[in-house]
C-alpha cells in the first residue's frame, strides 16, 4: 500500500483566468444526419442563428422532426414540413430547462447546422454541467464519493485542454468514449453531481497548462508511460501500481485508473491524493470565477 505521507496535497488553487461564454463546450451529439428528432421539458424557440432572429416556437414535451432540406433546414409540425430559411439554427429554452434528443435529456442549447446536405446537432454546455452528464457515464454512480470527485477533476482537465479537437466538424468533443462519454441529464445523480459542484472548475495542471487528464477503467496491475502506447512521453504520466489488480486490463492504461482510483478511495484517500498519485507532478488551479456569469 502507498504512504499516504508521501503524498503532497496543495492546500492552495491556482486561479486561472479564462475569458469564458456561459456556454463554455460545444459537444457533437449527432453528425452527417438526414433527420433527427429534439424536443422540450417546456416551451422553446428555435432562433436563427445567422441573424439571431426567432423562427418559431416549440410546445413543450412534443418531438419536433428536424430535418435538412437542400442546403437549409426543415421542421415537421402537426404533419407538415416548413422550410426554415438557415442553415444554422438554435434550439432554446429557460435556462433551468431540459432538451431532448436520442431519447436523453440534455442541458444547455442545442446548435443544428446543415454541412453539405446533412444535419450536426451540438450541444452547447456549462463546462461544469457537461461534467455532470460524463461523471455517470464514465464512472458507476454506486462507487465511492473520492472517486466520483477524482473523476469530475480528470474529466474537466480532459475536456479544456481538448477544446477544438473535433472542430472540422464543428464542435469540441463527441459524446463517445472515443472522447468522453456523455449521457447529458438523463444520467445524472444527485451523488454524482455533488461530486461535480464540490470540485466546482477545479483543473489539474503541469507548467500552468491544463493536461489531457487521461483515464481508462483498469490497468490491470500497473499503469504505462503514454510513450510506450503513442510513442512520445508526457512529463505529467509515471507508470505506477494501479490498484485494480482484481480487475482485468481493460483500456490504454496510461493516467488514472478508474477501478484504482475506487479501491484508493475505500481505503480512505481523496479525490486529490488520488489524483496525485496517478499524475506527476502535477498541481490543481480553479477556473475563474467571473467564467460562470
Amino acid at each position: 500500500m502507498i504512504r499516504k505521507a508521501t503524498l503532497l496535497i496543495f492546500t492552495f488553487l491556482l486561479n486561472l483566468c479564462f475569458a469564458m461564454p456561459a456556454h463554455a463546450i460545444k459537444i457533437g451529439l449527432q453528425t452527417n444526419v438526414e433527420r433527427l428528432g429534439v424536443g422540450s421539458a417546456t416551451p422553446a424557440v428555435i432562433i436563427d442563428a445567422n441573424t439571431n432572429r426567432k423562427v418559431c416556437d416549440l410546445e413543450k414535451m412534443i418531438s419536433y422532426e428536424i430535418r435538412a432540406y437542400k442546403n437549409k433546414i426543415a421542421i415537421k409540425i402537426d404533419g407538415k414540413y416548413y422550410k426554415i430559411d438557415s442553415d444554422n439554427i438554435v434550439v432554446k429554452a429557460d435556462e433551468n430547462s431540459f432538451l431532448s434528443t436520442k431519447n436523453k435529456w440534455y442541458r444547455g442549447i442545442f446548435i443544428i447546422q446543415n454541412k453539405n446536405h446533412k444535419l450536426t446537432l451540438i450541444n452547447d454546455i456549462d463546462i461544469d454541467n457537461y461534467v455532470k452528464g460524463v461523471v455517470p457515464a464514465e464512472m458507476p454512480p454506486s462507487w465511492e464519493i473520492e472517486a466520483h470527485k477524482a473523476q469530475a477533476i480528470a474529466a474537466r482537465s480532459y475536456a479544456l485542454a481538448n477544446l477544438g479537437k473535433r472542430a472540422a466538424y464543428g464542435y469540441d468533443l463527441n459524446d463517445t468514449p472515443e472522447d468522453q462519454a456523455y449521457a447529458g441529464a438523463s444520467a445524472e445523480t444527485p451523488r454524482t453531481n455533488q461530486a461535480v459542484e464540490d470540485t466546482r472548475g477545479i483543473v489539474l495542471i503541469y507548467n500552468l497548462k491544463i493536461i489531457p487528464a487521461y483515464y481508462y477503467a483498469s490497468a490491470g496491475g500497473q499503469t504505462t508511460t503514454a510513450s510506450s502506447v503513442w510513442g512520445q512521453d508526457l512529463p505529467y504520466i509515471r507508470s505506477v501500481p494501479s490498484y485494480d489488480g482484481n480487475v482485468k486490463k481493460n483500456g490504454h492504461g496510461v493516467g488514472m485508473s478508474q477501478h484504482g482510483a475506487n479501491n484508493l478511495a475505500k481505503e480512505g484517500y481523496n479525490a486529490y491524493q488520488i489524483l496525485q498519485y496517478f499524475y506527476k507532478n502535477i498541481k490543481f488551479a480553479r477556473l475563474n470565477d467571473t467564467s460562470y456569469n
